[in-house]
């Protein structure tokens, strides 16, 4: 099979179907590099997927990814940006092993095309300079071949005519023989220019076309070679990233597997953990006899039945004030006073370890300080020993203030962890802090008192030193307001400082009244006098609600 033999008179379909394998070939190239730019735009857009969803530093988003259902987030974000980088490398193989070097064999191929048809071309040439050579040479033969017969013919007319000279008889015999003469010349010129022509035409055909058109041949079939090696890469490429792609979802999955609910549910119990234990049972108090009463019955009724001192909070909202423990406006204390013992506790441990790594950081700065100094006084001319002396003190200082502030979180992490109750003594405490004559007894919260914001233990119980609530900032826009009735009294268990919008302060063993209580937020509102009202921890006081009163439930 060649199509030199079986296509030796298709010149012109040959050229235009080598040209469209070409164009078949240069297509196949466009193909693959918008294949290798949706790859590397793939790549891209994942990479930016796993940036924005990745934690920011240094915030409490961060925080998030200690549960192990965030750290497998992170996983995967982590497997997505590998897997994105798989896709790049799919790209940048396909470029280098597709469309670089076909775009260089297409190259090739139109100068090795043009080469050949252009071969293919110049023997068409030649043969019909060959082929006109014949057609003028038969023509001149034929028209010598005429004039010898008419010149035979005037020879053999003037030969017959007895009228005409000898001599012109004799001169139509010269003209005759010279025309038979250039006759037989142009025969012999037109039998070399056919001989010539038929052994041009016998090279041509069986010589010159079929070495030209094999050449094409073999062209095109290295074309349609490339064209499948190239698909079969095509293939490859992406078949080698599979591996690794499979080990991008295997860690995945692996990361899914690793999610254990029980632990984050441990994690959500160590991060909120207050410290408290929950509240004993509520004794029971005899109202019947006189002398047991904690409030005189003036008093308690007074409140009840009167209820319109001048005092007046909230609006459309009957008197609850908005989550004040969300709206803390002044800076969290340097102690972490404002938190519950728990959470204090871990802030503190957080914060002493936080230290003692910046303690450590420096002093092993002072370490390879003191070991340059070493080695600039053994080798002064490698430097200055006092150049370092300014740096070493520096260190030194820091390394003091660190440990100062160290100890001073020690101090008051050694306090907190003294001062939260076994289990079981915070019920027993709370048994027996209201005595049958309504007297608190002196040593019950000695140890679980809330600290100040300094660090120290509040024991004075002085009315002096409470943040009040007053009600002058809401007289004007809520005069109409009627006060919240009291539902029951309560006995603060520890001394609190109200630092926060909305809060009051109580001190250890006061007896305040109850006018709303905890709606599951953990915090209850409670009133002084007519002057004073506000919010106070739940777990800081024993309520004893009065049963009679509208919607009061018992609490314990």
């Amino acid at each position: 099979m060649s199509w030199g033999t079986e296509l030796w008179d298709q010149f012109d379909n040959l050229e235009k179907h080598t040209q469209w394998g070409i164009d078949v070939l240069e297509k196949y190239i466009k193909f693959v590099k918008e294949r290798t730019e949706i790859e590397l735009s793939y790549a891209k857009q994942l990479r930016n997927l796993s940036k924005k969803y990745q934690p920011k530093k240094n915030s409490k988003e961060e925080e998030e990814y200690k549960y192990t259902s965030c750290k497998a987030f992170l996983s995967t974000l982590n497997e997505m940006n590998d897997y994105a980088g798989q896709h790049e490398v799919i790209s940048e193989n396909m470029t280098s092993q597709i469309t670089v070097d076909l775009a260089r064999f297409v190259q090739e191929l139109k100068q090795e095309r043009k080469s050949n048809f252009h071969d293919g071309r110049k023997a068409q040439q030649h043969m019909e300079t060959c082929w006109k050579q014949l057609e003028s040479s038969k023509r001149r033969f034929e028209r010598d071949c005429k004039e010898a017969d008419r010149a035979q013919q005037y020879f053999e007319k003037m030969d017959a005519d007895i009228n005409v000279t000898k001599a012109d008889v004799e001169k139509a015999r010269q003209q005759a023989q010279i025309r038979h003469q250039m006759a037989e010349d142009s025969k012999a010129d037109y039998s070399s220019s056919l001989q010539k022509f038929n052994q041009e035409q016998h090279e041509y055909y069986h010589t010159h076309i079929p070495s030209i058109f094999q050449k094409i041949q073999e062209m095109e079939e290295r074309r349609i070679v490339r064209i499948g090696e190239s698909m079969k890469t095509y293939a490859e490429v992406d078949r080698q990233v599979i591996p690794i792609i499979g080990k991008c979802l295997d860690g995945i999955v692996k990361a899914a597997e690793a999610i254990n609910q029980k632990s984050d549910s441990q994690l959500v119990i160590e991060a909120y953990k207050s410290g408290f234990e929950p509240p004993g049972d509520i004794e029971f108090e005899d109202y019947t006899q006189p002398m047991k009463r904690t409030v005189s019955d003036n008093s308690l009724s007074n409140s009840r039945g009167d209820g319109k001192p001048e005092l007046k909070f909230g609006g459309k909202s009957k008197g609850k004030l908005w989550p004040f423990i969300k709206k803390n406006k002044g800076a969290t204390p340097e102690d972490f006073s404002n938190l519950p013992p728990e959470q204090r506790r871990k802030k503190l441990q957080q914060k002493v370890d936080e230290l003692n790594k910046e303690i450590q950081k420096e002093m092993d700065q002072r370490d390879a300080i003191t070991k340059m100094k070493d080695v600039y006084l053994k080798n002064p001319q490698m430097g200055d020993p006092a150049s370092l002396d300014h740096k070493l003190t520096e260190v030194s200082q820091n390394i003091e203030k660190l440990r100062l502030e160290a100890q001073k979180f020690e101090a008051w992490l050694a306090e907190v962890e003294g001062r939260l109750p076994a289990r079981g003594e915070q019920a027993r405490r709370q048994s027996g802090m209201y005595d049958g004559q309504g007297a608190p007894t002196a040593n019950s919260c000695a140890q679980d008192r809330e600290s100040s914001p300094d660090g120290s233990y509040t024991e004075e119980r002085s009315q002096e030193n409470e943040v009040k609530v007053l009600a002058t900032d809401f007289d004007d826009e809520f005069d109409d307001e009627e006060p919240l009735p009291a539902i029951g009294t309560c006995k603060a268990l520890y001394t609190f400082e109200g630092q926060n919008e909305g809060t009051i302060s109580v001190i250890e063993g006061e007896i305040l009244y109850v006018i709303e209580e905890d709606k599951g937020d953990g915090w209850t509102r409670i009133r002084r006098n007519e002057d004073e009202e506000g919010y106070v921890p739940t777990s800081y006081v024993e309520v004893y609600l009065d049963k009679n009163a509208k919607g009061a439930k018992t609490y314990i």
